[in-house]
């Protein structure tokens, strides 16, 4: 029942000062936000690679106001990679973006966020990896995967996420798998009213089922975007009826949450991908984490009466 009530919070300017100034943030955050610079998070990527782990970075920041911040948001991706490439790192780490970054709420957004991902997206490319498009709100998904078919026809590599709380999500997922493209499951981290999406947990996991099976059993690369053991289960259960091997589809879990989990699973030969997030602008993404379970949101409190 918090959840909303945190991603409700999430969009507070009042909510966002007082928590970043909280004794015990930092502590929390560094849980979940790799670093703030790139040169922070390279040894995070150099490290995973070395635990047969692969990466997703995440340059984290959606409040995208004036063009040039998207811009920026498309020079931070693009130094990323540049760093990648002197380290020769690019087939261990791919990309996740948000649209939002690169600005697609702004007036002509749609056009101006495939120009500035499409340099992002060609860069990543060129050094042996890829990029895969963040689902936001419902609102702004009709966008995303027309960028992302538009991306596909010169990089069909691109990927993208669909999300199973959403009521128009298995549509998605069948026409997805038909193409062939990477696509990563999740269930869903934004508030969405009841018109649209499932709000009952019970039935957003079923929702993530009967999606993973229709990947599964499509002609795409699955991507598992879950802490759920049971889940995880059921997901490699569906791989092995579908005749998929272990490198036909991968587990992907985020940065901080289940670390030796990450180990097990790529000890079995699974693929398994951290999502990495790294930035300054850590607010949206770490409130985010927080509803999504409750225990998080526990860590948090101990964390600001431990620091208080």
């Amino acid at each position: 029942m918090l959840g909303p009530v945190i991603l409700a919070a999430s969009r507070s300017d009042k909510m966002r000062r007082f928590i970043s100034a909280a004794p015990g943030t930092k502590q929390v955050v560094d849980r979940f936000i790799a670093g703030e610079t790139v040169d922070q998070v390279v040894p995070i990527v150099v490290d995973a690679a070395g635990k047969g782990l692969e990466v997703t970075l995440d340059v984290v920041g959606e409040d995208i106001t004036t063009p040039a911040q998207a811009e920026a948001a498309r020079d931070a991706y693009l130094e990323l990679i540049e760093r990648l490439k002197v380290l020769e790192l690019g087939p261990r780490a791919e990309m996740s973006v948000k649209l939002s970054m690169f600005g697609q709420a702004l007036e002509g957004g749609h056009e101006l966020a495939l120009a500035n991902v499409r340099p992002v997206v060609e860069a990543a490319d060129a050094i042996g990896t890829t990029v895969t498009l963040d689902a936001e709100d419902h609102t702004t998904l009709d966008s995303m995967f027309a960028i992302h078919e538009e991306l596909r026809k010169d990089f069909p590599q691109t990927g993208c996420v669909i999300q199973s709380y959403l009521f128009r999500t298995e549509a998605d997922a069948r026409r997805l798998a038909a193409a062939g493209s990477r696509v990563r499951i999740v269930k869903g981290a934004y508030k969405e009213p009841a018109s649209v999406a499932y709000q009952d947990k019970a039935e957003i996991d079923k929702a993530y089922v009967r999606i993973t099976r229709i990947l599964m059993e499509g002609e795409g690369y699955p991507m598992i975007g879950s802490h759920d053991p049971r889940l995880i289960a059921i997901a490699q259960e569906l791989g092995r009826q579908a005749g998929r091997k272990l490198d036909e589809y991968e587990f992907q879990m985020l940065y901080g949450i289940r670390s030796d989990e990450h180990v097990r699973l790529a000890a079995e030969g699974h693929r398994m991908r951290v999502y990495t997030a790294y930035g300054t602008d850590w607010y949206g993404y770490f409130m985010r984490r927080l509803a999504e379970k409750p225990a998080n949101l526990l860590f948090f409190g101990r964390s600001i009466l431990t620091k208080g």
